[in-house]
């Protein structure tokens, strides 16, 4: 049956909404256009868009005041795991000496310090929390540490101005692009782990660097660190790599950890005189090659790859009197006769303290 001329089909049901409503349909409140167009719609396609530019989100103030017993002139505050969502609510401006600063495993999502903390703070602590962009930090210039892993941070920013800078950590964020760190003369340590990142670059500046750890990421090829002469520690884990290359001008390198790639051989080490660690486990490495040149090796991990002869265990292995250590478990040789496996190993290379979790000799 048509409706009625003048008459909306909404008001023939006075229930809809609750309210009742004219002969038109109008039920006394002004509407928005069902045809309403979204100015960000990314939003929707995001759940945890974050709009850069938005002013912060209002914070409640504490019930209680979660530093009212400590001292004037304490160095080290830790608030871990004590539900703050508003560093403000803290009045951290009472504390004039702070130097050590923790706030891990909380709600913060704006980094917000009084200028007080300036001069004085030297290591940040702000490991699993709710932030989004590096801001707050600029008067930090004493800054040595900043740990801002188990965010939601998509770029690094407004940090190539802290030139005290030794130490950051952003394990497991959502970074993409390794950016933002000119300047940071004075890095050694830089941990970019469990992020998004697929390309090595913008580490011109970085010469003091001594450990970069970038595992679980979408890296394909190991470049662009050449320069990076003092690196002692290089963790390239759970990537796409399917070559060891771009090594050979790093001779301070002690430590390799490169495994979960899709490394068919060991190859490109032979300038890595200094290496003491190296990991290869769970690649597709079939033999026990190029590893003359690492006489100072001292652990080999190379668990789950494609190892299957025990005379090329001892041809290779034999003669580092330093290896105390070896990794070989899940390989066809451990495999084939897991009953007899260690023996055969302390027999091959008799100077190993330890075979896979197993310590087999007291040094």
């Amino acid at each position: 049956m048509d409706n009625p001329p003048d008459e909306s089909p909404d008001a023939a049901n006075p229930t809809n909404g609750g309210a009742l409503q004219d002969s038109k349909g109008w039920d006394g409140k002004l509407r928005v256009d069902r045809r309403a167009v979204v100015t960000n719609a990314e939003i929707l396609s995001d759940p945890e868009y974050s709009d850069e530019d938005a002013p912060p989100v209002e914070q409640i103030s504490a019930d209680e005041d979660l530093l009212e017993d400590y001292e004037l002139d304490i160095d080290d505050i830790d608030l871990a795991h004590c539900r703050v969502s508003s560093i403000p609510a803290l009045y951290l401006e009472r504390f004039t000496k702070v130097e050590k600063l923790c706030l891990r495993q909380n709600q913060i999502a704006h980094i917000e310090f009084p200028p007080t903390l300036n001069p004085t703070l030297r290591e940040l602590d702000l490991y699993d929390n709710l932030i989004s962009h590096i801001k707050g930090l600029s008067g930090l210039i004493n800054l040595t540490s900043l740990d801002l892993s188990f965010n939601k941070l998509k770029h690094i920013k407004n940090l190539n101005h802290l030139e005290a800078l030794t130490d950051i950590y952003f394990v497991q964020n959502k970074i993409q692009k390794i950016e933002g760190l000119d300047g940071l003369t004075k890095l050694r340590n830089l941990e970019l782990a469990a992020n998004r990142i697929r390309e090595i670059e913008n580490l011109d500046t970085l010469k003091a660097l001594e450990e970069l750890w970038l595992g679980k990421n979408k890296i394909t090829e190991l470049k662009n660190i050449a320069h990076l002469n003092n690196l002692k520690i290089l963790s390239i884990q759970s990537n796409r790599l399917p070559q060891i290359t771009g090594l050979s001008n790093l001779p301070n390198l002690e430590e390799l950890y490169i495994s979960h790639n899709a490394l068919t051989e060991i190859s490109g080490l032979d300038n890595n005189v200094n290496l003491r660690v190296l990991d290869i486990s769970n690649n597709k490495v079939a033999h026990l090659s190029n590893l003359g040149s690492l006489e100072r090796l001292e652990e080999l991990w190379a668990s789950s790859n494609l190892l299957s002869s025990f005379e090329e265990v001892e041809r290779e292995l034999a003669q580092k009197k330093e290896l105390n250590t070896v990794y070989f478990e899940m390989n066809p040789l451990q495999l084939r006769s897991p009953a007899l496996y260690r023996n055969k190993i302390r027999l091959a290379l008799p100077q190993i303290q330890q075979i896979d979790a197993t310590f087999v000799r007291v040094s």
